[in-house]
């Protein structure tokens, strides 16, 4: 799987765990706890592998400017995570910040997809596609494997990463 359709797997998946949260009953606490956990997982692991590897690689003048305002959109994501790990399911608040979190990384994923993964099969041949999104899987692996990708996410909350 190159780069690029591993990260859309990996957009399907999330997409796929904000309707498992919405598809919970109001009260649902413990489950919605739960999937929470697995969504901040999940965006954790691939923000990380994109900042470390997919976007250094498609790094030219044709992305740089989706590149920073991607950058600052997983800042974003990443904030609303960290407000969410210090938040109990049974606050008022919870269900509202989970929703923002969800347009937030709709809005991300669309432009990725509408913008930034076309102008990137333009800077980078089939084969380095390919190869990065070895690489990327391979991180995603040994992230999942460590367990908890997001008790990383508050520490990264000062500044969007740079590349």
């Amino acid at each position: 799987m190159d780069a690029i359709e591993l990260l859309k797997t990996q957009h399907r998946e999330v997409k796929d765990l904000f309707t498992q949260y919405e598809s919970l009953g109001e009260k649902a606490y413990k489950g919605k706890q739960s999937v929470f956990e697995q969504i901040a997982d999940a965006l954790a692991m691939h923000a990380t592998i994109e900042e470390e590897q997919f976007y250094p690689a498609v790094k030219a003048r044709s992305t740089e400017d989706i590149l920073l305002e991607s950058l600052e959109e997983h800042l974003g994501i990443k904030r609303v995570i960290a407000d969410l790990l210090k938040t109990e399911p049974s606050d008022e608040t919870f269900d509202a910040k989970v929703k923002v979190l969800k347009e937030q990384v709709d809005h991300h994923i669309e432009e990725e997809e509408s913008e930034m993964f076309p102008k990137s099969k333009k800077v980078l041949e089939k084969e380095e596609l390919a190869q990065l999104g070895l690489s990327m899987e391979a991180s995603a692996e040994a992230i999942i494997a460590k367990g908890n990708a997001r008790k990383a996410v508050p520490s990264e909350t000062e500044a969007a990463a740079t590349i």
